[in-house]
């Protein structure tokens, strides 16, 4: 539109791919009983569409899946207008969201919902008969139905439709077991409101009409069952217990329905018998003879409503029957009904779902990792995005083959999926939401690492290069190790398993993984995950001798790296050179500024002199410093320091300091801490537990100090 600006026109632009895709989805899931992408896939797609409506509310419109219910009935079944519009839910799917519904409600109602609740008339809640602010109810993964009773006998029943028109099912509906054709006669209805500490004189327990709502749904063994006959048949299995729940229902031949064994849980009484609070609802269902979810249950305070969808995230699987979140519900009816409905929900309830197992991201980049074997992955780096309670940026592509075959752009709106332990997988490409800026991908006709041609295998890229993957591998392994950046927890085993799944292709992908990319990894659960990514997080800086050891140029040991470092003058401001400096300065340095370092050689300044030159290495430290790599300058020992041309070799375990401390206390006095006894060595510290440089140094006459000593003399 004319003078919007760029990002709000793009983001129109978005809305409008996403209305159209989603209403073709649904289109085909809920008329054709065509299942095109998984429902927790279009949750994601609905939840971006409803995010960038309350961003700009003047895209909102009368078509939006936001703004409607499920599709239209099928011309196969009478259509039923509902008395009062069936509604749905809107979805949350973190705390953050469930704060801002919250947030809504009470800013649109002028009060706090969870204080003053109102004074109920029986003691359903609480001793002393307060009503609690908030019911949760499981979120069954079945078809919403409405039932419709006359001088207490089922006479209809019918599918939500379109929220105020739906198909009349009530042949399918008789088949269901779990659905009472007549309701409890008043006076047992009356026994049994007692026995739940209910008045029963304040309810009207035979009303001429009754219209109450609920859901079917088919169970887990059921829809084993179900599939296990279409195998024997030759057919192809169904998706999942919703598609066979619905496609029951919404059969014209009701022998069909009554072949499946479907269930049904009751949730809402549409007509007024004199409930105040929807906990009283679930009573009064019970006592007239429907089946209601038992562990639907009231909560005291938002906190309590939090922590009950928290409870089942880890114990859904043990339910008889599949659920795809909780529903939060304001309990005062009064309060309920003033909140209204806004698009196609109601203000005062929400669908706070489970991390979803499949989402929806933009692949923002691809790129390659060289694997152990030398063989070339492909790795989208994507949008964050949660998937199965953990959120990851980097899903595997596996080969140019599978990029093909899924017709991969950079820029692409892709589904993920992640099942179990598996490592996330991008399963389908939405191209409806292109705009054009997309771009195709290529894999690199050299080695990434080496720059040897690569060669094809099949579906596999492959570097040639035997020494190729192994250089590689130990460089990451010399990089996390303790006289470089000291990541502990980071071993071989963990560096190799980062490295085959794609989560790093080097050394400076170490400082970008997320603790959800790494908890993606079978057998590697969130804490250890959490407890990697933190350690990552504490090593980012280190001494400039450290850094110039780390980044694994050839020739350059400790002592070599910390020679460099004192030899050269680097600027730095507030006790950190910029990695950029590093690199300026070592580019300005001649072979024969190198060789002029004690103990650089023409072969080693060479070496030097080269990777630094490298456009390769240079990426590399600059990926580094965007990483949040930070060195720290070294420390300037007085001229003529009291170690000043003394060598020392530590060994065993020190009590006071790590070894790697203590080598640098020794350069800042200006000595040398070589790895290596030899009759050069000047001084052997002995830890605990020293190992074969205490029987070398005894042999070559070396002297032998222990932990006491050493530390005497650099106090002294």
């Amino acid at each position: 539109m004319a003078g919007e600006s760029t990002d709000k026109a793009r983001a129109r632009a978005r809305a409008a791919r996403l209305r159209a895709l989603i209403n073709e989805y649904r289109a085909a899931r809920l008329i054709e009983n065509k299942e095109l992408i998984s429902p927790e896939a279009e949750d994601a797609l609905k939840k971006e569409l409803f995010d960038l409506e309350q961003e700009y509310p003047d895209f909102v419109t009368p078509d939006s899946p936001t703004q409607r219910v499920a599709g239209k009935p099928l011309k196969g079944f009478l259509k039923v207008r509902h008395d009062i519009r069936m509604t749905s839910f809107n979805d949350a799917f973190s705390p953050e969201d469930m704060d801002a519904w919250l947030a809504r409600l009470e800013n649109y109602l002028g009060r706090r919902v969870a204080s003053g609740g109102g004074r109920g008339t029986r003691g359903a809640n609480k001793s002393d008969g307060t009503a609690a602010p908030f019911y949760c109810e499981l979120k069954i993964d079945g078809l919403a139905i409405e039932l419709e009773y006359e001088n207490g006998v089922f006479v209809r029943g019918s599918t939500r439709g379109d929220g105020l028109v739906g198909e009349d099912v009530t042949q399918n509906l008789r088949t269901v077991e779990a659905i009472p054709l007549a309701l409890a006669p008043p006076d047992e209805a009356a026994a049994a409101l007692k026995k739940m500490a209910l008045d029963p004189a304040r309810y009207d327990l035979a009303p001429r009409r009754l219209v109450v709502r609920g859901e079917v749904f088919l169970t887990k063994k059921e829809f084993m069952r179900i599939n296990r006959m279409q195998e024997k048949k030759g057919l192809a299995p169904y998706a999942n217990p919703r598609n066979i729940a619905a496609g029951s229902i919404r059969q014209l031949d009701p022998a069909i329905a009554a072949g499946r064994r479907l269930d049904s849980f009751q949730y809402d009484i549409v007509t007024d018998l004199g409930q105040s609070y929807h906990d009283e609802e679930h009573l009064m269902l019970k006592a007239l003879g429907f089946r209601t979810n038992p562990w639907n249950r009231p909560a005291r305070d938002f906190g309590e409503a939090l922590a009950f969808r928290a409870y089942w995230a880890e114990r859904r699987e043990k339910l008889e029957y599949e659920i795809d979140g909780t529903v939060v519900i304001v309990n005062d009816n009064a309060l309920f009904d003033r909140a209204g409905i806004i698009g196609k929900a109601p203000r005062a309830a929400i669908a706070y779902k489970f991390s979803a197992r499949e989402a929806t991201t933009v692949v923002e980049d691809i790129k390659v990792q060289v694997g152990r074997t030398g063989a070339l992955t492909p790795v989208a780096v994507m949008r964050p995005v949660s998937v199965g309670g953990i959120t990851i940026t980097h899903a595997t592509l596996h080969n140019a083959d599978e990029i093909g075959r899924l017709g991969l752009k950079i820029g692409d709106t892709v589904v993920v999926s992640r099942a179990g332990d598996v490592i996330p997988q991008v399963t389908k490409v939405l191209t409806e939401l292109r705009t054009g800026r997309e771009h195709s991908f290529r894999m690199p006709a050299r080695c990434p690492v080496d720059g040897s041609p690569v060669v094809r295998e099949g579906a596999v890229s492959r570097c040639p290069s035997r020494t190729c993957a192994a250089r590689h591998r130990e460089a990451l392994y010399h990089f996390a190790s303790r006289g470089a950046f000291n990541i502990e927890g980071m071993g071989p085993k963990i560096i190799d398993r980062l490295l085959d799944e794609g989560l790093i292709s080097d050394a400076a992908d170490i400082f970008e993984l997320r603790a959800g990319d790494v908890a993606a990894l079978a057998r590697f659960g969130a804490k250890s995950a959490e407890n990697l990514v933190r350690e990552i997080a504490g090593k980012k800086r280190v001494s400039l001798a450290r850094f110039l050891y780390a980044v694994g140029i050839l020739h350059v040991g400790e002592e070599t790296a910390a020679l460099l470092a004192k030899s050269f003058e680097f600027p730095h401001r507030g006790g950190l050179i910029d990695i950029g400096d590093i690199t300026k300065i070592f580019q300005k340095l001649s072979m024969d500024d190198l060789e002029k370092v004690p103990d650089i050689g023409p072969k080693v300044a060479e070496s030097i002199h080269g990777w630094f030159r490298e456009p390769r290495n240079v990426k590399f430290l600059e990926r580094l410093a965007s990483g949040g790599a930070e060195v720290e300058a070294p420390p300037r020992a007085a001229a003529g320091g009291k170690f000043d041309g003394q060598t020392f070799v530590l060994t065993g375990g020190l009590g006071s300091m790590s070894r790697e401390e203590a080598k640098d206390k020794v350069r800042a006095l200006g000595g040398a801490a070589s790895e290596s006894v030899s009759r050069e060595t000047d001084y052997l510290v002995a830890g605990s537990d020293p190992g074969s440089k205490y029987e070398k140094a005894r042999k070559l006459g070396v002297k032998i100090i222990d932990e006491k000593e050493f530390l005497r003399m650099l106090n002294g």
